[in-house]
């Protein structure tokens, strides 16, 4: 995911599908990082920022509903 605008036109199912996804990898990447054998370091860093953004969709999207 680039930005946020990747995120707009999501159904909510599709967002908790990333976000599942997301989280996996992040666990995944905190267990390379603790044994040593993580290359990409900046990648922990995105998928953290991809997190936020997935929920911050999530907390939207009832406000959108709201006002239409």
């Amino acid at each position: 995911m680039k930005n946020v605008y990747d995120t707009k036109g999501k159904t909510k199912d599709e967002l908790i599908g990333q976000l599942r996804q997301l989280k996996k990898e992040q666990f995944n990447l905190r267990f390379q990082r603790a044994s040593g054998q993580l290359e990409n370091t900046d990648r922990v860093r995105q998928v953290r920022r991809d997190i936020a953004r997935i929920k911050t969709a999530l907390a939207a999207l009832p406000r959108a509903a709201k006002a239409a």
